[in-house]
């Protein structure tokens, strides 16, 4: 991490390998608790290692799988998947 205590958008993005702009946008739906310094978002240690897996509760576990159902349920065909997944 840059310092050790949280991530910028632009340093998280580069740090999972997806875009800016994926970041930012789930930044703002809350998807990814982040707070605003200035014109700059971070994103506090604690959320990244929920990001990763670490220190993940029942309840988060519980919303992750859901927000992944959902997601595959929307993109389905996209993913290719056979129906019969769920």
């Amino acid at each position: 991490m840059a310092n050790g205590r949280y991530l910028t958008i632009p340093e998280l993005a580069k740090f999972l390998g997806v875009s800016r702009i994926a970041v930012y946008n789930r930044v703002k739906k809350g998807q990814i608790p982040a707070k605003k310094v200035g014109r700059t978002y971070i994103i506090m240690d604690q959320t990244i290692e929920n990001i990763l897996g670490k220190k993940i509760t029942k309840s988060e576990k519980k919303w992750i799988d859901s927000a992944v159902h959902k997601t595959v349920q929307e993109y389905r065909e996209f993913f290719k998947m056979p129906a019969s997944i769920d």
